[in-house]
């Protein structure tokens, strides 16, 4: 996919409509640039529903806990 767009006068970008249909990106969601290279990664900010049960499975053994503190 070779999809190109222009910055605006006000500095804004408008995701071409293939790319955003690819992604499945929607209006009003929120995106972080990353540094990459000489440019940026732009990558979508995971709501909290996304991001519930990430750790589903992680070994919690060894995990330092406050109680262990001075």
């Amino acid at each position: 996919m070779s999809a190109t767009t222009k910055l605006s006068s006000k500095f804004q970008i408008s995701i071409p409509k293939e790319v955003r249909e690819q992604q499945g990106w929607r209006a009003g969601q929120e995106f972080v640039f990353l540094p990459k290279g000489g440019g940026f990664v732009l990558v979508p900010v995971p709501t909290r529903e996304e991001l519930f049960g990430i750790a589903k499975g992680a070994n919690g053994e060894n995990y330092r806990d406050r109680t262990d503190r001075y």
